[in-house]
């Protein structure tokens, strides 16, 4: 029996996960979570064969989390879900440890699958998520610039390309507003921007927002 943790903040979406999960032989959802301190308290008390855990919990989010995780429980497999599309997040998730990346618009065969694959020890891949790998392996050396940013400096620049303020970026972050401000001039530095314009403009041009 594979025994399933499920992590978002939505009593609705866990619900939902509960029930496409509840009619897949061989496979329970054993306990959830609603944040990420809940989602590390459950992994260090309970044994569980996958973790699906969504980006976008409140406090640390999930890429935070991920990355704890495999720090602590090396294999323990984890599945990222999101509303984000796959060229937003999953290559900086498959290279945190992720057993795979399954948006909120695929289908419920789809996210069994990946649950049955990464409780199987391997990495689930989607036909989409496929090309976007092979299309990152294409690129030239130099790559996309905000490929060269660290997970903070990237979440940054996606809150400030949607309008964040400081205030708000630091309180979905858990920093603090000086912390914002500092990957805020590391990023344009990075990339070569100088305003916010700019930023929303290279977020728009690459499709990183939505």
């Amino acid at each position: 029996m594979i025994r399933i943790l499920v992590a978002d903040d939505h009593p609705i979406v866990r619900q939902g996960l509960k029930q496409i999960i509840s009619g897949s032989p061989g496979m329970v959802v054993a306990a959830e979570a609603a944040d990420g301190q809940e989602v590390l308290n459950q992994v260090w008390k309970n044994e569980f064969d996958v973790v699906l855990l969504d980006i976008s919990m409140p406090g640390r989010n999930g890429l935070d989390i991920l990355k704890q995780l495999k720090s602590q429980k090396p294999g323990l497999a984890v599945l990222l879900l999101s509303v984000h599309p796959e060229e937003q997040y999953a290559l900086r998730v498959l290279k945190a440890g992720a057993s795979g990346y399954v948006t909120k618009d695929r289908a419920p065969e789809e996210l069994i699958s990946a649950i049955r694959a990464a409780a199987s020890g391997k990495k689930y891949v989607s036909p989409s998520l496929a090309q976007v790998l092979a299309s990152a392996a294409g690129v030239e050396a130099a790559g996309p610039l905000h490929q060269f940013l660290s997970d903070r400096e990237y979440s940054v620049l996606r809150l400030i390309a949607a309008g964040r303020t400081p205030i708000s970026i630091a309180e979905e972050l858990s920093v603090s507003p000086k912390t914002v401000s500092t990957f805020r001039s590391r990023l344009l530095k990075k990339m070569g921007l100088k305003t916010d314009a700019e930023i929303v403009r290279y977020a728009i041009e690459n499709r990183l927002l939505g």
